[in-house]
């Protein structure tokens, strides 16, 4: 059950990072997980004109944690306990969209499967599997777990 829609969503990540480089959007928040977009500046580019690993992990995490606060609502202090990310082909420079699917929610963990594809090709370019710590006094109220 999807707690917040892409425009609240869009309003807690500015809230959460005021001053973030990255102009990321949420395009889509619904029971079958969340969609972002983001666009990529010179400043992210490794030589040769591909996307920098971290501004792919960067998005992951974002996405995962977006994917997190969709289901339980707006709570600052979930947090990233893990990330592990395949990059799967090398993407040229331009935008960038990614999907984050809620695998499991649990009391204290969640569990979320991101991948990333390039805007110009709509090719995969990245697979992540992160694992968010939730905070254990919520403050909203978790009806999904009552």
């Amino acid at each position: 059950m999807v707690a917040m829609d892409p425009e609240q969503l869009n309003a807690f990540l500015e809230a959460a990072f005021p001053s973030s480089r990255f102009p990321f959007q949420v395009t889509r928040a619904d029971d079958d997980g969340v969609e972002l977009v983001v666009g990529v500046e010179a400043v992210q580019l490794r030589p040769g004109g591909t996307i920098s690993g971290p501004t792919l992990m960067t998005l992951a995490d974002t996405v995962a944690y977006v994917a997190v606060v969709s289901r339980i609502g707006p709570e600052f202090l979930t947090v990233t306990s893990h990330l592990a990310i395949d990059f799967v082909r090398k993407p040229a420079a331009g935008g960038l969209r990614a999907t984050g699917e809620v695998l499991k929610l649990g009391r204290r963990q969640a569990l979320i499967s991101v991948r990333i594809y390039s805007d110009l090709n709509d090719e995969l370019v990245a697979h992540a599997t992160v694992t968010y710590a939730l905070p254990s006094t919520p403050t909203v109220p978790r009806a999904d777990l009552a």
